[in-house]
């Protein structure tokens, strides 16, 4: 059991290999804390529905969006600026109007899956 850190070496294995592999593959605690954050964002209902929409329709505009989703359009706008900042969407201006598309191509397989297990 040479990958269990110091202070978990006193607990008992039953399955010690079995535990090597699983820290093996469980990795870099910070990968995993980006990971949960990522999925976290797609925890809401109404930030996961903006995605699947995006994802199927590619660019739309926040009254659009709204419509679509059946939210509010500051509701819209808020979860636009979470998904923004953590780099999973981003806007393009033309004119008047931001049209925001999906730029995390990891998050857009990850909704590809979501879509294709609901239709």
């Amino acid at each position: 059991m040479h990958l269990v850190p110091a202070e978990r070496a006193d607990r008992r294995a039953i399955d010690g290999h079995r535990v090597c592999d699983a820290i093996a593959a469980i990795g870099d605690p910070g990968h995993v804390r980006a990971w949960a954050e990522r999925f976290s964002l797609l925890a809401d209902p109404g930030r996961l529905a903006l995605l699947i929409a995006l994802r199927q329709t590619g660019p739309l505009a926040v009254s659009d969006l709204a419509i679509a989703t059946g939210m509010n359009d500051p509701a819209v706008s808020q979860a636009l600026r979470l998904l923004r900042a953590a780099g999973i969407v981003a806007g393009e201006k033309e004119g008047r109007v931001v049209r925001y598309r999906i730029v995390d191509p990891v998050a857009a397989d990850l909704l590809a899956h979501c879509i294709a297990e609901t239709g």
